[in-house]
């Protein structure tokens, strides 16, 4: 397969500090232009500022691309004819010559293959509504049961159905953590409503995870990081369920099924919140790449055998921090061991 890493992407990997990856899909097709570019500089400086070095993946005219320089970058934001490429589209795009921006699934692939352990995003594919009927699943569940990469996230797009994806999550042995919350996230919303059966509270915590994951052994999966967007900044819980639930009678009497029904609500959800449900995109997001960067910043500390600063002691940043009972730091949730 013909990938390129970058020269800073790997003397990072090679002298073992630590590298975030960041998916392109959401500057390709997830915001406008040209918002998008200054959004993809600005994760990016956010990586650098938490210790870290920016990966930022794509595939650039048939050759995937971890780590890009800023002229990648612009491609990538200006340009209409760029593709959205999930971990099966890699082979024909590198093949055919094609450029495109990488879902979760493409970047986690990549990523991994390319020795990153961290990677940070908004918020997951997952299991459709009336998945009964259509059998419609994301093909980011089933990629990260197969590989070794953390992935922080702000739950899954709460326009699918959450109970069952954590379950399909579950099924493929896929750990899921909540950070600082008892609660899988809504993505717009800091709660899905639904439980999480372990809560960590600081990044020290999530990179020993890590560590274990390294000492078990075995078939590798994902870990995933379930980082809630702060309550000040998601979107109303009630003007979330009003428009949410018009969009899905709108999708319907669209007839608009398959792959088309995510983008369809996404945009639907965008205008007719005027642009809030956006904001909150962008709040989850950014709070995802600060917690990665410091989650990568302390696994490479333990790995070279020093403590991270501030080891041992309860994060300031995670909401709920200091809380006590079923939610206590590494403890299992009431209904651990199965959902």
């Amino acid at each position: 397969m013909s990938t390129q890493v970058s020269e800073e992407v790997r003397e990072a990997l090679h002298e073992g500090r630590p590298v975030v990856a960041l998916e392109s899909t959401i500057i390709a097709h997830g915001l406008p232009r040209p918002r998008n570019l200054a959004v993809a500089l600005e994760l990016e400086e956010l990586v650098r500022a938490g210790g870290a070095v920016p990966a930022t993946v794509a595939v650039i005219d048939g050759t995937a691309r971890v780590g890009l320089d800023r002229a990648a970058l612009v491609r990538i934001a200006e340009d209409p004819a760029v593709r959205k490429l999930g971990h099966r589209d890699l082979a024909p795009a590198l093949a055919t010559g094609v450029t495109g921006a990488t879902t979760v699934s493409a970047t986690a692939w990549l990523a991994d293959a390319a020795g990153i352990r961290v990677f940070a995003t908004g918020g997951l594919g997952g299991v459709h509504r009336e998945w009964s009927e259509t059998q419609d699943e994301s093909a980011d569940l089933r990629l990260l049961a197969e590989v070794g990469i953390t992935v922080v996230c702000a739950g899954v797009k709460s326009i699918l159905d959450v109970p069952a994806t954590l379950q399909r999550l579950e099924t493929l042995g896929v750990t899921v953590v909540g950070y600082g919350t008892e609660h899988f996230p809504g993505f717009y919303l800091s709660s899905s409503g639904e439980p999480v059966d372990w809560t960590l509270r600081s990044p020290e915590e999530v990179a020993a995870v890590i560590r274990a994951q390294d000492a078990l052994g075995g078939r590798q999966a994902a870990l995933v990081v379930a980082n809630p967007v702060p309550e000040a900044e998601q979107l109303d819980p009630a003007l979330h369920a009003r428009v949410l639930a018009r969009g899905l009678a709108a999708a319907k009497e669209k007839a608009i099924t398959g792959q088309a029904v995510t983008p369809f609500l996404l945009e639907y959800l965008t205008v007719h919140t005027e642009g809030a449900s956006l904001e909150a995109n962008l709040a989850a997001v950014r709070g995802n790449v600060r917690l990665a960067a410091r989650i990568a910043t302390a696994y490479g500390a333990g790995i070279r055998g020093t403590a991270a600063p501030g080891a041992g002691e309860p994060d300031a940043e995670a909401p709920g921090s200091g809380a006590s009972g079923s939610g206590a730091s590494g403890s299992a949730a009431p209904g651990a061991g199965g959902r």
